[in-house]
């Protein structure tokens, strides 16, 4: 692993709320990772919304993710005025794919297929926001 020392935590903020998202939120502020299914189709989606962006269904429901998967792929924001960080994309098991911050690693070492596993991040006024690091 490469000795270069983390990237100080980059200030986040606070997610917009309402109705549809409110559940997650809430679930969030407790240090639960919720996610939609489709009752119809039977798959999983992210963001949370109440229709199902695949079959259109608004029969949905909330269930609890392990929050654990693989990054998709992802990019290094490196900042002069600021801490340099990482976003990008993970692919959950549960199968959607959410875009998403890397945080406690060496920017450096991160690699695409690399397991990650979900963290909470405070936000500035707001509930934690949902982020990864690796496994």
């Amino acid at each position: 692993m490469n000795d270069q020392p983390r990237p100080a935590t980059r200030k986040i903020p606070a997610p917009a709320i309402n109705n549809e998202s409110r559940p997650f939120w809430d679930a969030a502020r407790e240090g639960r990772f919720l996610i939609k299914r489709c009752r119809a189709c039977g798959r999983a989606h992210w963001y949370p919304r109440l229709s199902c962006p695949f079959c259109f269904s608004d029969v949905t429901m909330w269930e609890a993710s392990a929050g654990e998967g693989a990054i998709y792929t992802f990019s290094v924001m490196r900042r002069t005025d600021g801490p340099s960080y990482a976003i990008g994309y993970v692919t959950l098991d549960e199968g959607p794919a959410m875009l998403t911050n890397f945080v406690d690693c060496d920017l450096e070492a991160l690699e695409i297929g690399q397991r990650v596993r979900l963290r909470f991040q405070e936000t500035e006024g707001g509930p934690p926001v949902p982020v990864f690091a690796p496994a």
